[in-house]
């Protein structure tokens, strides 16, 4: 267990990368809007949600448990992060149950996935077979459908259900590949020049304050 002082340096890290991760995460957001002004298809319209009604019912895509209005979340299948660089824009959007939102995170932030992973297929491939044997994503797939034969259909069929799902926006599929080489850098770098910044004024304004 951490001692007092360790846990308040963590926090103050974790304070500073708050404010680094919502500055990217806004600067995601902004350029969703842009790439997506001219499209025929809103992620705000009724239309889009009749599109994942279809698709989805009422049940989270990963896991296909009932959606509620307890449980149930927006989720962005490439996340809106640094690493994965995903847009708020149709095709990446989808509601999910805070469960698998939450657990898909560890895979949304790893800086070392090979190319040919996103987040969301990263997560739908722990079934197992090719894991550490302490991993956490294998561990929680676990929970959810024992008998590892049932586990890895399902997981398999999910993830064929939102390849389709993806499949439908053509816009989307164009740009991926490009985001996901080009965007990655940049965000990390606005990241880091974040952060930096934040200390900086944080310590000019500690320095000047006057008890």
């Amino acid at each position: 267990m951490k001692d007092p002082t360790s846990q308040l340096r963590s926090a103050t890290r974790r304070a500073k990368s708050d404010v680094a991760n919502k500055l990217v995460s806004m600067c995601l957001h902004e350029l969703s809007r842009k790439i997506c002004r001219d499209w025929k298809l809103s992620v705000e319209s009724e239309e889009y949600a009749s599109l994942v009604r279809a698709k989805f019912g009422n049940r989270c895509p990963y896991c296909l448990c009932e959606l509620t209005n307890v449980n149930a979340v927006v989720e962005h299948l490439d996340g809106m992060n640094r690493q994965r660089a995903g847009l708020h824009v149709p095709g990446n959007v989808l509601i999910a149950c805070k469960r698998c939102n939450s657990e898909k995170r560890r895979d949304d932030s790893r800086s070392n996935m090979p190319p040919e992973y996103s987040g969301w297929t990263a997560f739908l491939s722990h079934n197992t077979t090719h894991c550490p044997q302490k991993c956490a994503t294998c561990r929680y797939w676990a929970t959810i459908w024992r008998d590892g034969e049932e586990r890895g259909l399902l997981m398999s069929e999910n993830l064929r259900r939102i390849q389709l799902f993806r499949a439908e926006f053509p816009q989307l599929e164009g740009i991926s590949f490009t985001m996901a080489r080009r965007l990655p850098g940049l965000l990390t770098r606005l990241y880091l020049n974040c952060q930096a910044f934040a200390e900086k004024e944080v310590s000019s304004f500690v320095m000047s304050f006057n008890s």
